[in-house]
């Protein structure tokens, strides 16, 4: 979904750069594509922009229309300011030159999946930063720190890998890293078969582990935004890749199909994510939903709990998460308490209904 922002950063320029960089994926996920067509495109698709003529009419993709009427989209790019197309020409470089390293190699480590996010969609945090810097909507520190807005794109990108994992299977595609998925299986088609499921769950586990820890990150870019619409652009993604982050969490759906979340809890979170304190409150609340579905015997648990607590305190120092194992004894003592409550209302109800009768009567 594209929000829309309003001058001195025209709404179509983010447009442009999210419709440049979809015409890069498209090429990047056909499968139908071979790699001697599709290396070469990647590595100059930034000159593209400059081709008035430029298309690509081989492409199966359910989106190839993008693609085949590219030149509507290159005329637009050479409308803007040049500032603009300063910004979102480099982008598409960075992104066309990582995405065909990856054609030719896989994701094999954790640094490997870093990197492969960081080209995916760490290098649109970074664009989308330097267009808010450049504008003046944001101060120049917002796009100077690139590490900070490359977590926003990066964060982002391990959401979408770690619940499409059984989309990509069957599209023949792999990212997630061999380094964790090595550990739980031979094969990374393994881990869906329905033997194998207590493994792939700590697989899953572990990944989200690993995305948890760009929260802080996520939450410091976020406390830096001073336009309103420039936050909510930024929020409403943020926190819904944590809420579904939270729905993924020790879920075997992961891998039967895409886990989602409702309509109405989307337009909640997008109603509600308009201020910091009201995202910390947000992630507050599914850093606990984690917390509470932490299996004992998982082997990330440790360092899943310690993260999760780290995020916690940064959302709420006074707050801390209290562990499953308590809730029941609370819940008991409330209920406790509620009906000695109730006991003294109802007595003195029936001690008030004696004494009207002893009047009555007398």
């Amino acid at each position: 979904m594209i929000f829309t922002l309003p001058l001195p950063l025209p709404s179509h320029v983010v447009c442009i750069l999210y419709l440049v960089l979809l015409a890069l994926d498209i090429v990047e996920d056909d499968m139908t594509i071979s790699l001697e067509t599709k290396i070469p495109i990647l590595h100059n698709f930034h000159s593209f922009l400059n081709q008035p003529d430029w298309r690509f009419m081989g492409s199966n993709d359910k989106n190839k229309h993008v693609l085949e009427d590219f030149p509507t989209i290159s005329l637009e790019f050479r409308n803007l300011a040049k500032v603009y197309q300063d910004v979102i020409a480099d982008v598409c470089r960075k992104v066309g030159l990582g995405m065909a390293e990856f054609l030719e190699k896989k994701v094999e480590s954790e640094k490997d999946w870093d990197k492969y996010c960081h080209y995916a969609s760490g290098q649109l945090g970074i664009g989308l930063s330097q267009l808010f810097s450049v504008s003046k909507l944001e101060d120049l520190t917002v796009g100077q720190d690139i590490e900070l807005a490359n977590t926003m794109g990066v964060f982002l990108h391990k959401i979408d890998i770690i619940r499409d994992y059984h989309e990509d299977l069957l599209a023949g595609r792999e990212f997630w890293p061999q380094e964790v998925w090595s550990k739980y299986a031979n094969t990374m088609s393994d881990l869906a078969r329905p033997e194998n499921v207590n493994k792939a769950i700590q697989c899953l586990n572990e990944l989200i582990t690993n995305a948890l820890h760009h929260i802080p990150d996520v939450l410091t870019y976020l406390s830096r935004l001073k336009n309103q619409s420039v936050f909510n652009f930024c929020a409403i993604p943020q926190v819904r890749a944590i809420v579904i982050l939270a729905a993924c969490y020790n879920n075997p759906q992961v891998f039967q199909g895409p886990v989602k979340i409702r309509k109405g809890q989307d337009v909640s979170l997008m109603m509600d994510a308009t201020n910091l304190q009201a995202v910390k409150a947000i992630v507050y609340q599914y850093m606990e939903e984690i917390y509470r579905k932490i299996p004992s015997t998982d082997p990330s648990s440790s360092r899943t709990q310690q993260i999760v607590t780290s995020v916690c305190s940064l959302c709420s120092p006074r707050r801390t998460i209290v562990p499953q194992t308590h809730y029941y004894a609370i819940y008991m003592s409330c209920v406790m308490v509620l009906a000695v409550l109730a006991w003294q209302y109802l007595n003195m109800v029936s001690k008030g209904a004696d004494e009207d009768i002893y009047i009555a009567e007398n």
